[in-house]
């Protein structure tokens, strides 16, 4: 630990009508939000640098501390976003002391770390570096998150008969072998095959079920004897002109056993609920970087776990985990990156991680095509994340977390190599920590006000926002899974229709970026969903002959639900106060998360009609982009600190911005600062 000379820094009583060291303060480093109040700051704060009593010349001799302050009340926030006087020297007057301490989570607050990206760089050579290491692991995310859309394939079947066969036919022609029949069958009822074993026999096998003729003279397709129902004992003949094994046809999960492959996707779906809450607590409370290769480690382990299950429970529970580490790792590389990038690219760095997602998607379509056995198909796909095992033990700690855990020297060491590598000059982190200006002794500490999902529901105006808020987070949800898990359905080449809508995920997240500081969040977002909702139409008047125009048209549907769910974070967060901003998002996006355990049941509805995944995003489409509408505009307006400033979003002047900086910067920064690992939506 650097030691600092003892100093007794002074300020007078014109200081203190000033009210320095008081008011609300945002910090960065765990992603929390805490309340600055009273001289000693509110909460339980990890002792760090501390200014005690000096000699007694007073500390003449020696090098003065230079102190920075920043007020953080509603009326200091505006301060903060013109850049103004919080970022000033405090004068040194007598009559109290300042103590150099971290706020409650961090050492210093979020503006404090942004002079620092001033000194080394916003996203230079060493940010670049670990950004594109860290991002390239959200492509084996990608890769799970949607393996079991080939994985999880049902093919074609039929009864497999009790004995050996002698004879196929198939309505009244004999040259077909029983392997290649399941692909005759359609789902009706009535088709079935018949066979003649070499024991005489007659039987009828259907899709589930099996039917011995009492007249075995006869072997005419049609026919009206009697004959004895008995059930697949003896398992079941698939097609496997597309695909050799599934995992449905390891365990033979048709029939009366359909429903625990309807399970498959939905479980992991859970997995990445619990999974993105767990690693997010461990994140806080052991580091981001342990974490990272935890999940990392756990990812490759669980994914060559599940290729090598011996039964379905096995594979299920292996698959169930891969998800809780996939999502941790979504969840916690997400905030590693962001702790490291600047304010003036934290934006758009943040909305292009899930281009590496969707690349991920990319990949899942083309090992699909080349390898049709699902375990050696689920073994390379697993072995995607081998590179970022190898090389993330080099990765450092966030400076963010170091400090807050009181590890001043080491986040001191991070922040020159930082410097090195960009080719900048470094900093001293002790002239940036955040200052707390001691009262009268015998103050009690202001407490950390909580709060609860309670206070989303503030009034009839707030709680109307938040449902719209849910909805269009379900919404973006189903859509997306719904567009991806329902590929296999739109005719055509399966694979090249996932390949397709993969592609479309990438220019829909530029479009976000590049829109929604020209035209505004809400506009971009309302025009999404109705985009959505009309494809969606679109597809269900399509004849499935002509299924290139529904391709098209659900590779419209999916850029569109694509950049409203890439909008959703960042206007969810400028919607609410700085108060509820991290509930706000954490909220949101455990609704995403419930959609998309229910994105696979729609998917499977398919087989009732084949176009309720449309008809489902449709409809909720049209009415989020109805009551998006609603919504007020954030963009030019400044970030509300208040229930007062939120619920006046509507009619405040964006002339009154005109000094602020950008909207989009400010934004990224504040949802970097509110959001924790626990509640970050991503995944």
């Amino acid at each position: 630990m650097d030691t600092v000379p003892r100093a007794r820094l002074a300020a007078g009583r014109a200081g203190e009508r000033r009210g320095w060291g008081r008011g609300h303060h945002t910090t960065a480093g765990s992603g929390t939000t805490a309340r600055r109040g009273g001289g000693r700051g509110g909460g339980k704060k990890p002792k760090i640098l501390e200014g005690t009593e000096g000699p007694s010349d007073g500390g003449r001799n020696r090098v003065q501390p230079r102190a920075r302050t920043e007020h953080w009340d509603a009326r200091g926030a505006q301060e903060a976003g013109r850049g103004g006087s919080g970022r000033g020297v405090l004068p040194a007057a007598p009559g109290a002391r300042l103590t150099l301490r971290p706020v409650h989570g961090s050492t210093m607050g979020s503006r404090h770390f942004e002079w620092i990206y001033d000194h080394v760089g916003h996203f230079g050579r060493f940010q670049r570096v670990l950004y594109f290491i860290c991002a390239f692991q959200n492509i084996s995310c990608g890769i799970h998150y949607l393996a079991s859309v080939f994985m999880g394939v049902t093919p074609r079947h039929v009864c497999r008969p009790p004995g050996n066969v002698s004879l196929v036919v198939f309505h009244n022609h004999s040259n077909w072998s029983l392997e290649d029949t399941g692909a005759l069958l359609s789902s009706g009822q009535k088709d079935y095959v018949m066979v003649q074993l070499q024991n005489g026999e007659i039987w009828e096998l259907s899709r589930c079920s099996r039917n011995k003729r009492e007249n075995t003279s006869s072997l005419d397709y049609e026919y009206t004897g009697s004959k004895k129902e008995f059930p697949c004992v003896d398992g079941y003949i698939y097609d496997q002109n597309t695909w050799k094994s599934t995992a449905v046809t390891q365990w033979n999960l048709v029939c009366d056993r359909k429903w625990l492959a309807m399970l498959i996707q939905p479980l992991f779906m859970f997995g990445v609920l619990l999974g993105s809450v767990t690693f997010g607590y461990f994140s806080d409370r052991l580091g981001r970087r342990v974490v990272l290769w935890a999940t990392s480690s756990g990812m490759f382990l669980f994914g060559i776990a599940a290729a090598f299950a011996v039964d379905y429970y096995t594979f299920m529970a292996a698959r169930f985990f891969l998800a809780m580490v996939a999502s941790g790792y979504l969840v916690v590389g997400f905030v590693y990156v962001m702790e490291f990038i600047g304010m003036k690219s934290r934006t758009w760095a943040s909305v292009h991680l899930h281009s590496f997602f969707a690349v991920g998607t990319l990949l899942v379509a083309l090992t699909g095509y080349l390898v049709r056995t699902w375990w050696l198909y689920q073994m390379i796909l697993s072995t995607v994340t081998v590179p970022f095992v190898l090389c993330c033990w080099v990765l450092p700690e966030t400076p963010f977390w170091l400090l807050s855990e009181g590890r001043y020297e080491e986040a001191q060491k991070i922040v020159d190599i930082m410097a090195k590598w960009n080719r900048t000059s470094s900093c001293k982190l002790s002239e940036f920590l955040s200052l707390d200006l001691q009262g009268p002794v015998g103050n009690s500490p202001t407490e950390v006000q909580k709060h609860s999902l309670s206070h989303l529901f503030y009034n009839w105006n707030i709680a109307t926002r938040t449902l719209t808020v849910w909805l269009i987070w379900f919404t973006g949800s189903l859509g997306f899974y719904s567009f991806s898990l329902n590929s296999v359905n739109l005719g055509g080449n399966e694979y090249l229709n996932l390949f397709l809508l993969g592609v479309v995920e990438i220019p829909a997240y530029t479009f976000v970026c590049i829109a929604m500081d020209k035209v505004g969040r809400r506009t971009v977002l309302a025009y999404s969903l109705f985009c959505s909702a009309l494809t969606c139409g679109v597809v269900m008047v399509i004849p499935h002959k002509h299924y290139i125009l529904g391709v098209v048209a659900a590779m419209v549907g999916k850029f569109a639900i694509g950049a409203a769910f890439g909008l959703i974070y960042l206007y969810t967060a400028e919607l609410y106060p700085t108060i509820v901003r991290s509930l706000a998002v954490g909220s949101g996006s455990m609704v995403c998360r419930l959609a998309s355990i229910l994105a696979p049941f729609s998917v499977d509805l398919s087989s009732v009609w084949i176009f309720i995944p449309q008809l489902f995003v449709g409809t909720m489409a049209f009415l989020s982009g109805v009551l998006t509408l609603k919504l007020p505009e954030t963009l030019g307006k400044q970030l509300a600190t208040t229930w007062e400033e939120a619920a006046k979003l509507e009619s405040e002047n964006e002339s009154n911005s005109s000094k602020l900086l950008p909207t989009t910067n400010n934004s990224g920064l504040e949802k970097t600062a509110a959001i924790t690992p626990r509640d970050s939506g991503l995944g």
